[in-house]
């Protein structure tokens, strides 16, 4: 059971591209930007009210606080495809991986005795057949739709 809830959430992540890194990225960019925000508020406040020194203080933390916003942005972003594309990956690798767990093995020992072998062999053969034909069928949608984003 636990390859299966493995799988579920590499194919989540494969699509979403979620993580915690990604979520604390996230909030550190949003109280950057917050933080941005109130102290641009105060920027114009000072501005008004004395244009000198108290200024070019708030200028410069400004500034500060808007580059710190920008850095954990991108650092969200890239975080966020390398989780995609590490998750794209497992999901490869372990693309016949469920069939070869021992306990879906041992499932697959206990229902061929209840079954009997002579019954539940040709139905194993159609399952796999159709799987094969399904995977073909989904890659070749997926190289299709790769050719048509590339000449877009």
């Amino acid at each position: 059971m636990n390859g299966w809830r493995r799988y579920l959430e590499l194919q989540a992540q494969s699509r979403t591209g979620l993580s915690a890194g990604v979520v604390v990225a996230a909030v550190i960019a949003l109280m950057a930007a917050l933080t941005t925000l109130i102290l641009a508020i105060v920027v114009i406040y000072i501005g008004l009210a004395d244009r000198y020194s108290p200024l070019t203080a708030a200028l410069v933390l400004t500034i500060a606080f808007l580059l710190i916003t920008i850095v954990a942005l991108a650092c969200c972003i890239l975080v966020q495809r390398r989780n995609m594309q590490r998750a794209q990956l497992a999901l490869a690798a372990r693309s016949s991986a469920p069939w070869l767990d021992a306990r879906t093995m041992a499932m697959g020992m206990q229902v061929g005795r209840a079954i009997g072998w002579r019954k539940l062999v040709p139905l194993v053969a159609v399952g796999f057949l159709a799987a094969e034909l399904t995977k073909g069928f989904l890659n070749r949608d997926k190289a299709n739709a790769n050719d048509a984003g590339e000449e877009a």
